[in-house]
């Protein structure tokens, strides 16, 4: 888990790589991304992961 020093360099980092006319919608989006994918990136390291191929399934998607 970040510390809140990390979170709030991380959201300076964001906010100095938007570009000039950005939007408050697109600082939104850029937070919302990152949490997403380090999100991801937690559940995929504490195995909570399923296989491409066992979610179609369950989805009643071929490949």
């Amino acid at each position: 888990m970040p510390t809140i020093a990390n979170v709030k360099q991380q959201a300076h980092q964001i906010v100095e790589e938007l570009p000039e006319n950005a939007t408050w919608d697109d600082l939104m989006y850029e937070i919302y991304v990152r949490q997403a994918v380090e999100a991801g990136i937690r559940d995929s390291d504490a195995g909570r992961t399923q296989d491409v191929k066992q979610v179609r399934a369950r989805l009643g998607l071929t490949e």
